[in-house]
């Protein structure tokens, strides 16, 4: 059962429905628009809630294969809600300055995470006899590489699947995901071209509650498939247990029934 249900009322709520002035959308969103008011765009909220369904299912799916998700909001109504929202679910993130290369030359930015790693850990041999001075600069290594990569630090692997808060600020991660066909995702303002990702999400990207509701909406949707594999898992454990039982009882059995027979 998901936390952050999401309809209709509960985007309006929010003020997902308040569009970009008329004179700055993108003529590709018009589908999504339901009409003008004091010179803003309003969004079809009806289309929101569709598009946000078809976005679960199919995260839900790419989740229950195994996949990851990357969630990527770098702008500062973003940062925090993403951030939550991901490590609720336990998928990556990065809310600080999107990398060029972080999905395309992934192998340079696992190196760059290994360096990371190899800082943190205070008994590493590059801190034994270095100067006050290089141990400073050292630390500051740390900080700078910990901000770019503490969401995806432990991830090994290329994301199965790319989530975006807003498709303007994030556009070369989605150029990136798209490059090696990874499935896009994002909450899309009517100022840009909803065709930017495979799943658009119209609605405001600008407010936090709305991005909150979102976000969390589908953090929620993610743990629903967490808690269902893990179910299933518990019940594969415990029938692979059952025939255990029952062989130690078919030994008792069979026991019971040679010594009946010795006293006959």
């Amino acid at each position: 059962m998901q936390n952050n249900e999401v309809n209709v009322q509960s985007l309006l709520d929010v003020g997902a429905h308040f569009g970009h002035p008329t004179s700055k959308w993108n003529p590709n969103y018009a589908n999504f628009i339901a009409t003008k008011k004091n010179g803003i765009h309003i969004i079809d909220l009806h289309k929101t809630e569709q598009h946000i369904s078809k976005a679960v299912k199919e995260l839900q799916s790419i989740t229950r294969k195994g996949g990851s998700v990357l969630f990527v909001g770098t702008k500062k109504q973003a940062k925090s809600v993403v951030q939550e929202a991901a490590d609720k679910c336990g998928m990556y993130y990065i809310v600080e300055r999107w990398l060029g290369g972080t999905l395309t030359n992934f192998m340079t930015i696992k190196k760059s995470i290994k360096r990371l790693l190899l800082l943190e850990k205070e008994s590493s041999d590059i801190y034994q006899n270095i100067t006050k001075k290089e141990h400073g600069m050292l630390q500051r290594e740390k900080v700078k590489l910990s901000d770019l990569h503490r969401g995806i630090k432990d991830m090994k692997h290329l994301p199965r699947a790319l989530f975006v808060v807003d498709g303007i600020s994030e556009s070369i991660a989605i150029s990136e995901a798209r490059n090696l066909n990874i499935p896009t995702f994002g909450i899309i303002d009517s100022n840009t071209d909803p065709n930017i990702v495979d799943f658009p999400i119209p609605a405001n990207d600008d407010s936090v509650k709305c991005i909150n509701l979102i976000v969390n909406h589908i953090a929620d949707a993610i743990n629903d498939i967490h808690a269902k594999k893990n179910s299933s898992n518990e019940v594969v454990e415990n029938k692979e247990k059952e025939p255990e039982k029952n062989s130690a009882a078919d030994s008792s059995t069979v026991e019971k029934d040679t010594s009946e027979k010795e006293k006959k």
